[in-house]
This record gives structure tokens, C-alpha cells and sequence, in this order.
């Protein structure tokens, strides 16, 4: 009877295994459609591969931790999942949709997004366990593949043409990089209780933001994406003024009590 409790408990616990593992598994998949779509011209099918393989990226780590199945074998698989789906092929997508007319400046361009893909899983890696769940060091590499699959189903929507413009994607593609692999710090929403504390209003403006996302999600996705990438630099300035604030206010205390020495 214990054999056979310990059985299905090891079944169990492989088949808990395995979800997580399969969610990194399509996510990998879409990562490699992606690829093959940008090869053969279909910008769309790929930037829409590109947004499903985030969606897989983030529930491959939402179950993992709900079902304490997480391991040091997932999260090796992950990011080179990661580096496939939201480095090359977003790099690829990029350089073939927008920047082939710049040859050797567009296809570094594209390299250097995915080098600074890969620097950026590094080293969330090896900080796994001893920096705060509530902030990414830097911009989340998913958040880049998203900002540049976003970015092409914008510019299909409003019938901009990025081969006409390549420098002008040529600069987002940089400033993603260079957000990367900064020390910016960008909010992960991890620990929000979002579900718990929700009040009226905040549900009302939810419901509408799903309607907006519903009605047009090219401009929707692209917008809420431009915020996202604005964010860390915008927390960043504000946390130095802060502090900047605070290093005055302790210089006054000190001159204050030094005069009444």
C-alpha cells in the first residue's frame, strides 16, 4: 500500500514537472515559428508568435511556482528558451521587416539586441534568490521581444512603412539593448494584489482597458508597451530626486545643529 502511495506520488510529481516544461517547450516553438515566418516574409504571423511565446514564457513560471515544481533543469530550459524566442527571433524579425536596407549597420543592429538578450538572462540567472521579486535589473528581455513584435503590428495598423523609415527602428532597437542590459529597474508585478484589494474604480478602468485591448489591439498592445519601456527611466529619475531630496534635507539638519554647537 505505501509502494503504491509512493507510486502515484513520483507520478504526480513528474506530471507537475512536465506542465511547466511543456509551457517552456511551445514557448520554444513559437519562438521558432517566428523564425520561419520572418524567413518567409509573413512579419505579422511571426510578431503574433513572438507575443504567444511571451504569454507561454509567463505561465511556464506562474505554474512552476504554484505547484513548488520549480528546478535548477527548467530554469536552464527557460532561458534558452528565452534567448531563441526573444532574442533571435525578434532580432531576425527586425532586420529582414526593417533594417536588411542598412546591411552591415542594420545586421549588427539585430545582433546587438540579441547579445544584450542573452547578457540580460545572465545575469538574471545568476541573481536568481538575492534581489527583490518586486523590481527586473533592467529591461525584462520578453518585454523587448514584445516592444518590437508590438511595434510591427502598429506600423501594419496605421500602414506605416519601417523600410522607408530604418533608422527610425534602427534607434528603438538600440534604446531596447541599451535597457537590457542597464541597471534600470523596471516593476515586475509580481507581488500586486491585484484581485484582493481591487476597488470599483480600479476595476471599471480594467474592463475598459480590456475593451480598448479587444477593440484595437495593435494600438492597445504597442501603447501599454511604450509605457512599460518609459517606466523604468521615469522611476529611475524620480528615485534620484528622492534621494537627492534626502541628501539636502540631511546636509540642513547637520548645519543646523553645527550652528547651535
Amino acid at each position: 500500500m505505501k509502494r503504491k502511495k509512493r507510486f502515484e506520488g513520483e507520478r504526480l510529481r513528474r506530471s507537475i514537472y512536465l506542465l511547466p516544461n511543456m509551457c517552456t517547450a511551445m514557448n520554444l516553438f513559437c519562438g521558432f515559428y517566428a523564425i520561419i515566418a520572418s524567413v518567409n516574409g509573413k512579419f505579422i504571423a511571426s510578431a503574433i508568435a513572438i507575443l504567444i511565446a511571451a504569454v507561454f514564457d509567463n505561465l511556464d513560471g506562474k505554474i512552476a511556482r504554484a505547484t513548488n515544481a520549480t528546478s535548477q533543469f527548467g530554469v536552464e530550459f527557460d532561458s534558452l528558451a528565452d534567448l531563441v524566442s526573444f532574442g533571435v527571433a525578434p532580432g531576425l524579425m527586425i532586420y529582414l521587416w526593417a533594417l536588411d536596407s542598412l546591411h552591415r549597420i542594420g545586421w549588427l543592429a539585430s545582433f546587438l539586441f540579441v547579445v544584450c538578450g542573452a547578457l540580460r538572462l545572465a545575469r538574471f540567472n545568476t541573481q536568481v534568490g538575492t534581489t527583490s521579486g518586486d523590481f527586473f535589473l533592467g529591461l525584462p528581455i520578453p518585454a523587448g521581444a514584445g516592444m518590437t513584435a508590438v511595434t510591427v503590428l502598429f506600423c501594419h495598423k496605421i500602414g506605416f512603412v519601417a523600410g522607408d523609415h530604418p533608422y527610425v527602428i534602427l534607434l528603438m532597437l538600440y534604446l531596447l539593448s541599451f535597457l537590457m542590459v542597464s541597471t534600470i529597474r523596471y516593476n515586475s508585478f509580481k507581488n500586486l494584489e491585484l484581485f484582493r484589494n481591487m476597488n470599483f474604480n480600479v476595476l471599471v478602468t480594467a474592463i475598459l482597458l480590456l475593451v480598448f485591448i479587444a477593440a484595437q489591439p495593435s494600438i492597445a498592445l504597442f501603447m501599454m508597451g511604450v509605457i512599460y519601456i518609459i517606466s523604468g527611466p521615469l522611476l529611475a529619475m524620480r528615485q534620484a530626486r528622492i534621494s537627492r531630496r534626502a541628501a539636502l534635507e540631511s546636509e540642513k539638519e547637520e548645519d543646523s545643529s553645527s550652528t547651535l554647537i
